[in-house]
């Protein structure tokens, strides 16, 4: 019987990338992706072909048993497949992985096991709290704070006598019981305490107060699992990072596919921005297409392959692959696409576009295609439903010839909380169905919410729904709705200087 292999893999904690660079490397080249709730939904970007399954294992939500789990990565690896179980934090830091290193011995299944960043040392440390240091504190302790079992009188004693930094992992329910014990056991009530709430993302909080009442600051704060709590003389220092970034304290609603969404919450991410994810379009593949086929297999009888999104270039390729056309077949066509995204994915198949538009519009490509094609040649336009009629328009008005073939759909999914209103700072508009989705869900902006949108057609859409009073980024690429974004930060910044 052919067996994969199964790599446990440690996502860290917090920000897709505090993940080590050979767990990245194995998310990118696995079959199968099984993942934790908590781990960051970006890293889900980076296994584009691979099979995804949420199993949970989340406080308060609903998870697969354990048991489960194991049983689902040896049936995955039994069917030869590279399987990527991503867990949170560190895989064996309270995340049951010796558990499935058993059950995939016993299963005689190959594994590897890649470390992870656990959030009992880093989520203390991005709040600016050493778990050690050589004045005050030689050791720490990790203890779990889950169940009433996990802080039994007998073990509180001995944590309590140890001298060292006491951390307190998914503790937050039983914070009475911890602190009542801690001093019940001779840990002086002035002892200071931190509470961390959703560390090492943009949206953290901190609250620090001592054993004796930090249960009270703690209700008047409201804060909200999961959190790190961290017990000791070191929380006293405060080593908060000094270098600040742009969108620090900025919460953005990001629209769009999950690509698209993926795209710029990395770039807004990367200044310090706290992204509310709401990704409401879905791609659906035509898969049962005989017109996309049978042009792919006359493919050699077009001058040009017109693509128009990121999306469509992936189906192209992909579909080519599955019906076996060799790529050399393409030698004699060229290529038009809309954004350097779109040209980036066929990069990646050593394909270079010879057409890309300076304006990223339907209309732009059409204008550039007029000017480029001669009577004799026909084109090949590869893209989704409902696509923008401007570029066959254009085309018409021209007696260009082409085949315009739809490969895909964008389809509305409204599993988000519906009748909601968005009140982050800011919500980006990148495509004109994103705008679509958005207001035919029922979802509704808050005054101070700035609106941010792509360009002049998203813009139209935005008008379409009754929305004035918008900001239409300068380039029509995700870089434009970020340097908007940073652009409008800076300029209120200012003013209240």
């Amino acid at each position: 019987m052919n067996k994969g292999r199964v790599y446990l893999v440690g996502a860290g904690c917090g920000d897709y990338d505090l993940i080590t660079l050979r767990g990245l490397e194995l998310i990118k080249k696995c079959d199968v992706l099984i993942y934790d709730s908590l781990v960051d939904k970006e890293l889900l970007e980076y296994a584009e072909n691979a099979e995804k399954i949420c199993v949970g294992k989340r406080s308060g939500a609903h998870s697969e048993t354990q048991k489960t789990i194991n049983s689902l990565l040896i049936e995955k690896a039994r069917e030869n497949k590279t399987v990527v179980r991503l867990k949170g934090g560190d895989p064996f830091v309270f995340g049951r992985g010796g558990e499935e290193v058993i059950a995939l011995k016993e299963g005689d299944i190959p594994f590897d096991i890649v470390p992870g960043i656990s959030s009992a040392i880093a989520v203390p440390e991005l709040a600016g709290i050493p778990v050690t240091h050589r004045l005050t504190s030689r050791s720490f302790h990790v203890i779990t704070g889950h169940t009433a079992e996990d802080i039994l009188p007998e073990n509180m004693k001995a944590y309590a006598e140890c001298g060292g930094t006491l951390i307190f992992l998914m503790g937050l329910k039983n914070l009475p019981k911890i602190v009542h014990s801690l001093i019940e056991n001779g840990m002086s009530e002035n002892t200071p305490i931190a509470i961390i709430s959703n560390g090492a993302y943009a949206k953290n909080q901190t609250v620090r107060a001592t054993l004796k009442n930090i249960c009270n600051v703690a209700e008047n704060s409201e804060i909200k699992p999961p959190v790190v709590i961290a017990v000791g003389k070191t929380v006293e220092y405060d080593f908060s990072p000094t270098i600040k970034k742009p969108l620090e304290d900025i919460s953005v609603t990001v629209t769009g596919t999950q690509r698209l969404s993926s795209k710029l919450s990395k770039q807004l991410s990367a200044y310090g921005a706290d992204i509310n994810h709401m990704n409401h379009l879905n791609i659906i593949e035509y898969r049962n297409n005989p017109k996309f086929d049978k042009a792919l297999n006359d493919i050699e009888k077009y001058s040009y392959i017109v693509l128009t999104s990121m999306n469509g270039a992936e189906i192209f390729i992909n579909r080519l692959k599955a019906l076996k056309i060799d790529i050399r077949k393409l030698v004699n066509i060229k290529f038009a696409v809309i954004g350097m995204g779109t040209a980036s994915v066929l990069e990646k198949y050593g394909i270079f576009a010879e057409l890309i538009p300076n304006d990223f519009t339907s209309e732009a490509l059409g204008k550039l295609l007029v000017k480029k094609v001669h009577s004799d040649e026909k084109l090949l336009i590869l893209r989704a439903e409902k696509g923008s009629l401007l570029l066959t328009e254009i085309l018409d008005k021209n007696n260009i010839q082409y085949d315009d073939i739809n490969t895909y759909g964008v389809q509305l999914d409204y599993k988000t909380e519906a009748n909601k209103t968005i009140d982050t700072d800011f919500i980006a508009f990148a495509s004109s169905s994103g705008v679509d989705a958005f207001y035919e869900g029922g979802f509704t902006i808050s005054p101070k919410t700035k609106i941010v949108c792509i360009g002049e057609i998203t813009a139209e859409t935005l008008i379409k729904h009754g929305v004035s009073g918008f900001n239409i980024s300068k380039t029509k690429t995700v870089e434009g709705i970020t340097d908007t974004i940073l652009k409008i930060v800076e300029e209120n910044s200012n003013e209240k200087i």
